[in-house]
């Protein structure tokens, strides 16, 4: 089981700052190689700057988690679903407006 810091309320990612229903993502940061649901938890927790996933990493790094089932899936794989490809879960669509926090875009 992956490990999921910040101030994360259920087991299925939901944090503080983000907790609906489709709120069940969480991302590796590139800085500290950590996962977290949000940047706020991360940025609460951690004394460094978050860092962008470069594009170049898109397709081979697995950086994103589907708080529901566990699994990890690339950046490229995360940015072209609506829900996840191992357990169908939706995801936030509003988590696109969110993505230069995490990606280069």
């Amino acid at each position: 089981m992956v490990h999921v810091y910040g101030a994360t309320v259920d087991n299925e990612t939901r944090c503080k700052h983000y907790h609906t229903e489709v709120d069940i993502i969480a991302i590796k940061f590139k800085c500290c190689n950590k996962y977290y649901p949000c940047i706020h938890c991360h940025n609460e927790a951690e004394s460094h700057s978050a860092e962008q996933w470069p594009t170049k990493t898109f397709d081979n790094e697995k950086a994103v988690l589907c708080g529901v089932c566990q699994h990890e899936m690339t950046i490229h794989t995360y940015m072209q679903v609506t829900s996840c490809p191992h357990c169908h879960s939706l995801f936030n669509s509003r988590c696109q407006a969110h993505y230069p926090y995490y990606f280069e875009v």
